[in-house]
C-alpha cells in the first residue's frame, strides 16, 4: 500500500471489492455514461487490488479480526449447523471455512476479485468442496437459487465506513436472507472524540523548523496542509482520548437501510477531561454479533458517557461477541482514523468543545468519503474539509 502523508498505512485498497448497491450499473439499453465509465476504472483498480496476496494476509495476521468472527460463528452455531451461509466479499474464504467446519450445510461465498480463484484452491486443499461453493462475481450480479439463513461479512473499512461494503450487504440481506435469519455482524457503531497528539504533530510539522541544523521552516505552512487535507491512520492509545466518545452513527444490519449513508450528520458537545492542546479528532469503531432475536443496546448520537460506559459493563458481564478498534483496546489492522487540525487548540479541564461532523461518499468515487468538520471551544472555532480517497 502506498504511504500516507502522515504515516506508513494509506486508505486506498484496504476493504474487498464490492460495488456499492446504490451505483448500480445503467439499466439495459442505456448507453454508459462517463460516470459509469469512471466508476467502472475505480472498480478495475479496486478488484486487481484484491488479487494481492499481502492485503489478505495483513488482516488474516489481524488475531482481533479473525478470532472476533470465530468465536461469534461458534457462538451462533446454532443458527448454522444444517443451515445455508452466504459470505459476502468472502476474499480467501476463511469465513467460509469457519462456517462449514460449524456444521452449514451449504457455504456460498461470493467475491468479485480474481482471489475468488485461490478461495476455490483453498476449499478443496481442505476437502469442503461439497460444502462451500466459490461464486466470482459481485454479490449484486450472481444468481442463487436458494434463500440462506445466514449472511456474514467482514465489510467495515477504516473509520467503518471508508470503502464499506455495507450496501452489498444490505442487498443480500434483501435479496436472500430468510425471516428471522442470522447477520454477523449484526450491529455496528461509529465513535469519535478530541485526541492530542503532540509527538506526531511535533514530529511532521515542528520538525521542519531545524533539520540536521538548517532552518527549513518555510516547509511549515505546507506541512500543515498536508495534515490537514486528508485523514490519517495511526494507532493512538488510550491517553491521547481527552474526552468521553461521543457515537456518529449506529447501524443495525437487521433494520438499516442504504439510503441512511448518503450524508450523515452528527452535532456533538463533550467536555475536556484535561489541559493540554486538541490536534485533532479521532474516529473508530466496534460491531457486535448478536443473533436475530438478541437485542443490542442502541446507541445513538444523542448517548450519554454514561450510557456508553453503562454498555460495556453489561457487555462484559454478558456474552456478546464484540470486535472492537478503539484506542484503548488491543491495536488492529484498522488502526484508529485522525482527522489532524492545521493548529492546534489549548483547551483547559473541564472545557466544552462542541460542532458537528458530516460524512458523504465522494461523487466521484461512491467508495471515497468526504468529512466535513465544525469545531467551537473557549471562543476558537474550526472549520474543516477532509477526503479519504
Amino acid at each position: 500500500m502506498l504511504p500516507s502523508h502522515l504515516n506508513g498505512h494509506s486508505p486506498l485498497a484496504r476493504r474487498r471489492p464490492q460495488l456499492p448497491a446504490a451505483s448500480p450499473p445503467a439499466a439495459t439499453g442505456d448507453p454508459p455514461t462517463a460516470g459509469d465509465a469512471a466508476l467502472e476504472a475505480h472498480d478495475r483498480v479496486y478488484f486487481q487490488s484484491y488479487s494481492h496476496i499481502g492485503i489478505h494476509e495483513s488482516m488474516i495476521k489481524d488475531r482481533v479480526r479473525t478470532d472476533a468472527y470465530r468465536e461469534a460463528i461458534m457462538h451462533h452455531q446454532k443458527f448454522i449447523e444444517g443451515k445455508v451461509v452466504m459470505d459476502v466479499g468472502c476474499g480467501t474464504g476463511i469465513l467460509s471455512v469457519f462456517c462449514a467446519r460449524a456444521g452449514a450445510k451449504r457455504v456460498y461465498a461470493v467475491d468479485a476479485s480474481e482471489i475468488a480463484t485461490q478461495a476455490s484452491e483453498i476449499v478443496k486443499a481442505n476437502n469442503l468442496a461439497d460444502k462451500i461453493v466459490v461464486i466470482h462475481g459481485r454479490v449484486e450480479d450472481v444468481d442463487i437459487e436458494e434463500k440462506v439463513d445466514v449472511i456474514i461479512s467482514e465489510w467495515m473499512g477504516y473509520m467503518l465506513l471508508y470503502e464499506s461494503m455495507l450496501p452489498s450487504v444490505l442487498f443480500a440481506r434483501d435479496k436472500w436472507l430468510k425471516p428471522g435469519g442470522l447477520i454477523l455482524p449484526s450491529h455496528a457503531t461509529l465513535f469519535m472524540a478530541p485526541i492530542t497528539n503532540s509527538d506526531r504533530y511535533e514530529g511532521s510539522v515542528d520538525f521542519w523548523c531545524d533539520v540536521y541544523g538548517i532552518n527549513m521552516s518555510a516547509l511549515v505552512p505546507l506541512a500543515k496542509k498536508f495534515a490537514s487535507e486528508e485523514p490519517s491512520i495511526e494507532i493512538v492509545g488510550g491517553e491521547n482520548v481527552i474526552s468521553w466518545p461521543f457515537v456518529v452513527k449506529h447501524i443495525d444490519c437487521y433494520t438499516s437501510t442504504v439510503e441512511e449513508f448518503k450524508s450523515i450528520t452528527t452535532a456533538y458537545k463533550v467536555s475536556s477531561m484535561m489541559l493540554a492542546p486538541i490536534h485533532g479528532f479521532g474516529l473508530w469503531f466496534e460491531v457486535e454479533f448478536n443473533g436475530p432475536a438478541e437485542s443490542c443496546s442502541n446507541l445513538s448520537s444523542d448517548s450519554s458517557p454514561l450510557d456508553i460506559v453503562q454498555k460495556k459493563r453489561r457487555r462484559a458481564s454478558d456474552s456478546t461477541v464484540v470486535l472492537s478498534t478503539a484506542p484503548e483496546d488491543e491495536p488492529t489492522h484498522w488502526h484508529q482514523t485522525i482527522l489532524y487540525f492545521p493548529d492546534p487548540i489549548g483547551v483547559t479541564q473541564d472545557q466544552i468543545i462542541e460542532g458537528s461532523v458530516t460524512i458523504t461518499p465522494s461523487e466521484e468515487n461512491p467508495r471515497c468519503l468526504n468529512i466535513h468538520l465544525e469545531c467551537s471551544t473557549g471562543g476558537q472555532n474550526l472549520v474543516q474539509d477532509f477526503a479519504m480517497r
